[in-house]
């Protein structure tokens, strides 16, 4: 199998639209095609982590996507991740290791450190599997984050590949997330976009289709 991208990223139009299933359904595909593929996710929130191998922390969801590539999870598969303690703090863990304690204002002034460590763990993985498959975090919609961004289009723009975008169709009104979230993007952030994901679709297809014809 030729997989023509060696970094893929995939975006979804909220919080738990399905990013993390897809990249890991993606690892596993790849990885039976005989393709050395990692997965990435530059920016985590959450209070579940998983020790690595090189004895860190990352978010659980990497090690799952891990497992899924048939690699040994890493450090460098998720460079910043972020353990909430309140609604505006969270302690901060960089490459694997405790940081600092943030509140939301200061980490927002960090995120350029933060870039720099997501920038160098991306480029260790690049140099050692043909394909990294990334996961966003949250929405690129999200435009009050625009600024500094890391975890979306701020990584795309930083290293220039590809995005899929990702919708639950589960939540309703997925044409509108999807053109949502178009219409709040640049146009060079819109130029990246390959197609999307319509993630838990149950039923007659036919019925879906003049929606996506519209699209």
């Amino acid at each position: 199998m030729n997989f023509p991208f060696p970094t893929l990223m995939v975006q979804g139009t909220t919080s738990d639209a399905g990013k993390t299933t897809v990249v890991a359904a993606l690892c596993r595909l790849l990885a039976r095609e005989g393709i050395r593929v990692v997965p990435f996710k530059p920016q985590n929130m959450a209070l579940n982590s998983a020790v690595t191998e090189d004895g860190g922390e990352i978010g659980r969801a990497q090690a799952l996507q891990a497992h899924a590539a048939g690699v040994a999870a890493h450090t460098d598969m998720n460079p910043v991740l972020l353990k909430p303690f309140s609604n505006t703090g969270a302690q901060v863990i960089i490459h694997g290791k405790v940081r600092a304690e943030m509140q939301a204002s200061d980490y927002h002034a960090f995120k350029t450190v933060a870039m720099q460590a997501v920038l160098e763990s991306y480029g260790r993985l690049q140099k050692r599997y043909q394909t990294v498959v990334v996961e966003g975090a949250g929405s690129p919609a999200e435009i009050n984050l625009r600024d500094r961004d890391i975890a979306n289009m701020g990584f795309a723009e930083a290293v220039d590949c590809p995005v899929i975008l990702v919708a639950d169709i589960d939540r309703g009104g997925i044409f509108a997330h999807f053109v949502g979230t178009l219409a709040c993007l640049s146009d060079s952030e819109r130029a990246r976009i390959l197609g999307f994901v319509v993630n838990r679709f149950r039923g007659d297809i036919a019925l879906l289709v003049p929606g996506l014809e519209w699209l």
